[in-house]
C-alpha cells in the first residue's frame, strides 16, 4: 500500500538510483503517472517529458478497447476484439486520427507548446502510476522504440504478475515493487489516489 503517488515515485526513484548521472530520460503517462515520473526526474536529476498512448475505443460501446495508439501514430491493435466485433478499417482509421488529435491537444496543454524531448540513444525510464492490463502501455514502448531509445525501462508501483512477465519480453528492465494476486483496481493500492487533475499536470512544467 503507498500512501500516494509521490511516495511511490521516492520509493521508485530509490530502485532506479543506478541512472543518476546517466543519459537518461523519464517519461511519465498522465495524468496520475506524469507525477510519478516528475518525483523520479526530481530525485534522478534528469531530463522529463510526457508520453500518452491512448485506448481505441469499440464503436457503440467506447469503453471496450480494440487497440491503442501514441502521438506520433504508433498503433497497437487486438485483431481477435477486431474481428470479434466486425470493426471497419474505415472505422478505426477514423477512431485512431480522433485519438491522436485528443492526445496532441492534450499535450499542448500540458506543456505550453514545448517541444518534445529526444528518446533518440538514450535511457529510457517508462513511468506510469500502475498497470491492469499493459494493453495501452505497449503502444507508448512501441513508440519509444521507435524514437531510438537504446534500452526501456519500465517503472510502475504496482501491477499483475503476469502483466510484469509479459512486459519482459519487449522491454530491457521492468521494476514494479508490488505484484498482488489476486489484481484488482490500481486505486486499491494507495491510501490516496485521487484523480489527477489536467492542473496539476500543467503545474509540474512550470
Amino acid at each position: 500500500m503507498f500512501k500516494n503517488r509521490k511516495e511511490a515515485g521516492m520509493m521508485l526513484a530509490e530502485q532506479l538510483k543506478d541512472y543518476r548521472g546517466e543519459n537518461v530520460v523519464v517519461l511519465g503517462i498522465p495524468r496520475g503517472g506524469a507525477l510519478v515520473a516528475h518525483t523520479i526526474k526530481v530525485q534522478l536529476e534528469c531530463e522529463w517529458d510526457l508520453i500518452i498512448p491512448k485506448k481505441l475505443g469499440a464503436p457503440f460501446n467506447n469503453e471496450i478497447a480494440i487497440g491503442a495508439v501514441t502521438q506520433d501514430g504508433i498503433t497497437l491493435l487486438d485483431r481477435d476484439m477486431i474481428l470479434y466485433l466486425s470493426v471497419s478499417e474505415e472505422y478505426i482509421r477514423a477512431e485512431k486520427d480522433r485519438q491522436i488529435n485528443e492526445i496532441k491537444r492534450r499535450m499542448d496543454y500540458y506543456k505550453s507548446g514545448r517541444q518534445p524531448v529526444s528518446v533518440k540513444g538514450k535511457k529510457v525510464i517508462l513511468v506510469d502510476d500502475g498497470i491492469a492490463t499493459g494493453f495501452t502501455i505497449k503502444a507508448a514502448i512501441k513508440s519509444i522504440e521507435n524514437g531510438g531509445a537504446d534500452e526501456i525501462v519500465v517503472a510502475v508501483p504496482v501491477a499483475p504478475g503476469d502483466v510484469v512477465e509479459n512486459l519482459l519480453e519487449v522491454v530491457d528492465r521492468v521494476i514494479c515493487l508490488e505484484s498482488p494476486y489476486p489484481f484488482y483496481a490500481v486505486g486499491m493500492y494507495y491510501e490516496d489516489f485521487h484523480q489527477t487533475t489536467d492542473e496539476e499536470v500543467v503545474e509540474l512544467f512550470r
